[in-house]
């Protein structure tokens, strides 16, 4: 495996304690290393001693121990070089070629681990200097979001990949669909005979789907300030928390069933025009106000930040299924850096029934039947519905049916980056982002930035940093 951009923020946190974890629990060939790249000057052992220190702090890896981490330590290595240098292509096939003839495997999966202003200079580079070909093994390419920043970036970044690697090796990361929860989403629907038939218009009022984080932009600025919350977080994860919701059953969970139905459920979705982009969507940017009851500042005092800055850091959009299951019934999803507390769950609100039965229970106390999905922090499935309270009348009152994942399974259920990076190794490209899903995601939003450019500015900030996001939303 070759990281570019091994010295990085990713690499540290999320790349090396997940490779970590699978060579504790036997998942790593004999033959795996890694190839960590960079522009810093670095030895083997400082960029084993540079892991070493990331992976005991992070919150990913799991019973971290010295006398295993050292026996792990010896599959990294470490090739530093100018990424933007044609001739380092040519050196790293030849060290590539040299830890082959020491017994590494012929396999090569390369991970961009870098801006996403820098995959292409890349992906040429590789396809140069022909390492998107291995004699006696194969080569694969993991690209990390963003995939572009609208419509025609995407096709140009597909159109640079795909001249270079063959689709079936190209492995687009969205590092929610490695999420047990989300992955539980089909199971859930398709696996039960008392939800299944109630999924569709008939039984469905609204769709809510949240994502809500109590961070900041935490030092990544300058990646925000170019990308904002819809781009950053609705044009990849949420979509694709809605498209597992809506999608229609595969005929078999193997990747190009599964994405087909994804995509069909995309391409249903209306574009909207610059007057439904002022009627149906909202952006928010948050001033100061308290996180846990520490102040904070706004975005706009952020280090970094324009002083007069509309990126947006919330965002909420109301959009429409044209489909025959989901005809006329109104998906809603939201977005936003520094609410009150951190949460992304899936909320079905199902329609109420007659009320003639329970007239002497106030409309407003009888709740709608609620199935949420929530993918996190507190995994699991709720559901909402109507009980009779005790006493001598018929009155009712909205309790709730609960399954934690934590309760049944433990807390050792393998993290998101552990479940893709394995899945890449084997070659099931099931849980990643196909090409056609990234253009039907962005045929979607595009027209809602381009709407924003032509629509006066919020009056930000408009909401304060510790709250539920903005009033209107």
């Amino acid at each position: 495996m070759i990281i570019f951009g091994a010295s990085g923020d990713l690499a540290r946190r999320k790349l090396i304690p997940s490779l970590y974890n699978l060579a504790c629990v036997g998942c790593m060939n004999p033959d795996f290393v890694v190839l960590g790249t960079g522009r810093t000057e670095m030895s083997d052992e400082q960029f084993r001693a540079k892991m070493r220190d990331a992976a005991s702090k992070a919150s990913d890896t799991r019973d971290f121990s010295d006398s295993v981490w050292h026996e792990f330590a010896n599959r990294l290595h470490y090739f530093s070089g100018d990424i933007d240098d044609p001739e380092f292509y040519n050196k790293l096939r030849d060290q590539l070629n040299q830890m082959r003839q020491s017994g590494s495997s012929p396999n090569h999966l390369f991970y961009l681990s870098i801006a996403a202003s820098q995959a292409h200079t890349v992906i040429e580079g590789l396809g140069t200097a022909g390492l998107n070909h291995s004699d006696g093994g194969w080569a694969r390419i993991i690209i990390e979001k963003p995939f572009g920043r609208d419509l025609a970036s995407a096709r140009q970044l597909n159109q640079t990949v795909l001249k270079v690697f063959d689709e079936q090796n190209v492995y687009r990361i969205d590092h929610y669909l490695g999420k047990e929860t989300v992955q539980n989403i089909l199971v859930f629907r398709f696996a039960n005979s008392l939800y299944e038939p109630l999924w569709n218009r008939n039984y469905v009022d609204h769709v809510e789907i949240t994502a809500g984080e109590t961070v900041g932009v935490e030092g990544r600025a300058g990646f925000y300030e170019e990308t904002g919350a819809l781009r950053d977080m609705v044009a990849n994860h949420l979509l694709q928390l809605l498209a597992l919701t809506a999608m229609e059953p595969p005929i078999a969970f193997d990747a190009d069933s599964v994405r087909q139905q994804k995509v069909q459920v995309l391409k249903s979705i209306r574009p909207m025009t610059v007057e439904e982009v002022a009627e149906r969507t909202l952006r928010g940017q948050y001033g100061p106000g308290q996180v846990a009851d520490k102040p904070v500042p706004g975005y706009r005092q952020e280090p970094g930040v324009k002083p007069d800055s509309t990126t947006e850091t919330f965002v909420a959009l109301k959009l429409f299924i044209d489909n025959w299951r989901w005809a006329g019934v109104p998906f809603y999803i939201r977005t936003g850096k520094r609410l009150s507390h951190p949460m992304t769950e899936i909320r079905i609100h199902l329609k109420r029934t007659p009320q003639a039965l329970f007239a002497t229970t106030p409309e407003d106390q009888l709740e709608r039947n609620v199935i949420t999905l929530r993918i996190q922090p507190n995994e699991g499935i709720s559901i909402a519905f109507g009980a009779k309270r005790p006493g001598n009348q018929m009155r009712t009152v909205t309790v709730q049916a609960d399954f934690s994942y934590r309760a049944i399974f433990g807390s050792k259920t393998p993290v998101a980056y552990e479940t893709l990076l394995l899945d890449s190794m084997l070659g099931d490209p099931t849980l990643f982002t196909s090409r056609d899903e990234v253009e039907a995601e962005w045929r979607i939003i595009t027209p809602i930035e381009e709407g924003w450019t032509k629509l006066p500015p919020p009056n930000f900030p408009n909401y304060a940093a510790g709250s539920d996001g903005p009033h209107s939303a």
